[in-house]
């Protein structure tokens, strides 16, 4: 009897164990953090799970003696455990420091997982812009959301954001700011990227951290570290059917603590206009088409990298050249077509960096910055014998002219980012010297001088909570500088992550604003001592929610933003003949955005949409509507093959109708618009020779646009025949890319 109710207890007993298989996973980072949202697949039964809040993820054993798991989230080194049952577990992930492109750094206290930034951060990392067969900023833009990239086939490419001009968003390249705006713009296609790891964009006002042009938002372009000890050489080669030939090399090493690398390269291009052959050349009349709308260009450019590894930090320094010519070649003149004029422009940019950043401990991190640039712009104006090929500099004043800028920033900050503390912080000072030089700016030289210091706090009162107030202080040489504060907000709910975020952003006027003095017999411009600065009030409120549903993974967001600025500055006519720069009044936009994304194993696939609203300031005096709406829409599709090393990459968007209103010379209210167009992009790539090698091939512009409706008043080099440039037509290039790597541990 006494040898049943054993056995009837020890049966009971396995039968219960075999009720309570089931164990607890703690997922921690480095520092004992917990890691939500982590990504967690059962090998042996192909099932996705996701951790919670506090890092946590039940197991659930059935018959299994053990089960093998991999481990995977953003920012760090993937993991495979075994685990068997049993006692509760603790899984300890570490940082990932090869793929930094997972971490972002603009506008934070340091590196972070963009999950846990307080601003909402888009990434466009590395692979994206080779499966786009990027080249230059302007190629990777064209395909963003609430970005409308305009082109003035002389001064370049330009952009808005969020309805906002390109003077108004800052662009920088490692935290530094890019100097040489032409009417107010970045030209984009001088920036390129052969050296770019990744480009991280913050829309919204970013003033608090990076002063003046920040109101729209900030574009960060943070450039490649080698930071294995090998010898790495990666050679690209870009030709498309336009007349585009593009080479450029980059050779790197790293050596115990060190790190080297020079990159360089050519990108040139013949020029287009409507008509072309779209392969090999037309038989023509010589100088017939001497003419393009799309101007020839050659670009040579080169950069070196020096990198120090300190124990938690690094001192780098860098310097970088570009030399950039324009030709715009004249139509034959009338009555023989022997001669014509021809202008020249030529583009020199110069700029050096040292950056130091080190990590104090668990929770002291200092960030310097010292850097210094040239940039440089000569317009030359000729009158050529197409008989001869002779060339004479012509005498009007107006034809030839000198623009320089330099710029010295000197940036410092301290700041404490420990994610176990209730408070973390952030001090810094921000000094700007910018000089312009030429013979339209009064005087011929003029110096504008910002010095300011800047504060923020990050507040955690719950687990799930962070509210970051700041506020930037300046003294301006020029002008009186605004007060600018801001404050974010994010609260984590589940799997939703919602940001809320007020900011008072500035514009300062720009030298030429200031000080232009451009009179002649076609011109007279002048500028205005007296403008304020352009103010802005932002608010920002945006939702993210992620699930995994098996093997898929879908991420939302929702997001909407509402911007006014005060003190607006435009060109506008005074007495008689004279323009200048004046604070004309108020501008409003507001938007909303819609974003989705899937991924299925190698399968990716992501659409979006926005509507964004301009102000029309006619409206406060005439009977219009107040503001005039644009939508947008984008979709990308990208499919990889593992095993034939193979990928398909197509990116979509439409560029809504651009509406508007302007007073004609009979001072009546006239409907402006630009038409809405449609563009796409399709390539394939492949890696051969054990993967040194990657050939891609596609084509861009597959709807073949050139030039879209346009009634708006065109720039003074942009058409004015009812037409905007957007794009030469259909296109095919090839790219491929060498990439041969050494490391002497392997």
């Amino acid at each position: 009897m006494k040898s049943k109710i054993l056995i009837s207890v020890v049966l009971l007993v396995f039968s219960l164990a075999g009720f309570s298989q089931n164990i607890t996973i703690k997922i921690l980072d480095n520092e004992r953090e917990p890691v939500p949202n982590t990504h967690i697949l059962i090998k042996e039964t192909g099932k996705y799970m996701l951790s919670d809040i506090n890092g946590k993820v039940t197991i659930n054993f059935k018959d299994e003696e053990s089960l093998t798991l991999e481990i995977s989230f953003i920012g760090f080194l993937k993991k495979t455990q075994k685990i068997v049952p049993g006692k509760n577990i603790t899984i300890i992930l570490k940082e990932d420091i090869v793929t930094l492109n997972s971490f972002v750094i603009t506008g934070q206290y340091s590196q972070n997982s963009p999950e846990k930034a307080v601003q909402k951060i888009t990434i466009i990392d590395r692979k994206k812009i080779e499966k786009m067969a990027a080249v230059n900023l302007r190629d990777v833009l064209t395909n963003e959301m609430n970005i409308r990239i305009s082109q003035d086939n002389v001064l370049g490419s330009g952009m808005s954001m969020q309805g906002m001009s390109g003077e108004n968003v800052k662009i920088l390249i490692d935290g530094v700011p890019v100097v040489g705006r032409l009417n107010g713009n970045v030209d984009l296609s001088q920036i390129n990227l052969n050296d770019i790891e990744r480009i991280e964009i913050i829309e919204g006002p970013m003033s608090v951290n990076y002063g003046t042009n920040a109101l729209a938002g900030v574009i960060n372009l943070i450039t490649k570290t080698n930071k294995k000890e090998r010898l790495n050489l990666i050679a690209n080669s870009y030709n498309e059917n336009i007349g585009q030939y593009n080479l450029d090399a980059t050779v790197s090493t790293s050596i115990k603590k060190h790190s080297l690398s020079f990159s360089g390269g050519r990108n040139y291009f013949d020029g287009w206009v409507d008509g072309d052959a779209v392969f090999g050349e037309k038989q023509r009349i010589a100088d017939s088409t001497r003419y393009k709308s799309w101007k020839p260009k050659e670009q040579f450019f080169g950069k070196a990298n020096y990198s120090y590894q300190l124990k938690d930090g690094n001192i780098k320094y860098t310097v970088g050249y570009f030399d950039g010519k324009i030709s715009n070649r004249g139509l034959p003149r009338a009555p023989y077509s022997e001669t014509a004029f021809d202008d020249y422009y030529y583009t020199t940019r110069i700029d050096n960096s040292l950056f130091f950043n080190k990590k104090i401990g668990s929770n002291y991190n200092i960030k310097s910055t010292v850097s210094y640039n040239d940039y440089k712009r000569i317009k030359n104006t000729f009158f050529k014998d197409l008989t001869t090929l002779e060339e004479t500099q012509t005498e009007n004043s107006g034809d030839q002219d000198t623009t320089r800028f330099n710029q010295w920033i000197i940036r410092s900050s301290f700041s404490t980012s420990k994610d176990s503390i209730k408070v973390n912080y952030e001090l810094g000072i921000d000094f700007n010297i910018e000089e312009a030089f030429g013979r339209r700016i009064e005087n011929k030289t003029q110096t504008m001088g910002d010095y300011a210091g800047y504060a923020s706090v990050e507040y955690r009162p719950f687990k799930n909570t962070i509210i970051r107030p700041g506020v930037r202080y300046a003294y301006n040489t020029n002008y009186q500088a605004p007060i600018t504060p801001s404050l974010n907000i994010k609260q984590t709910i589940g799997k939703f992550n919602v940001r809320a975020s007020y900011a008072r952003g500035f514009r300062a006027p720009s030298l030429k604003e200031l000080y232009f003095d451009f009179v002649d017999i076609n011109h007279n411009i002048v500028g205005n001592t007296d403008l304020k600065a352009e103010q802005s009030n932002n608010f920002n409120l945006s939702v993210n929610y992620t699930k995994i549903i098996k093997s898929y993974i879908l991420k939302m967001e929702a997001s909407s933003f509402y911007n006014k600025i005060e003190n607006l500055i435009t060109l506008a006519q005074g007495s008689g003949a004279e323009y200048s720069y004046v604070n004309i009044g108020d501008y409003e936009t507001h938007g909303i955005q819609l974003n989705n994304n899937i991924s299925y194993n190698h399968f990716k696939f992501g659409i979006g949409g926005s509507y964004i609203g301009r102000y029309n300031y006619l409206s406060e005096t005439n009977n219009i509507e107040a503001f005039s709406y644009t939508p947008e829409l984008k979709s990308s599709i990208n499919y990889e093959f593992p095993k034939q090393q193979l990928f398909i990459a197509f990116f979509y968007k439409f560029t809504g109708e651009l509406p508007g209103f302007r007073i004609d010379a009979n001072d009546e209210i006239r409907q402006t618009y630009i038409e809405s167009y449609h563009t796409a992009d399709l390539s394939i790539g492949k890696k051969f020779w054990k993967k040194r090698m990657q050939v891609t091939l596609g084509s861009k512009n597959l709807f073949n646009v050139k030039n879209v409706s346009s009634v708006s008043q065109g720039s003074v080099h942009s058409s004015n025949n009812g037409s905007s440039p957007v794009a030469m037509g259909r296109t095919y290039f090839l790219k491929m890319m060498l990439n041969f790597s050494y490391d002497k541990n392997n």
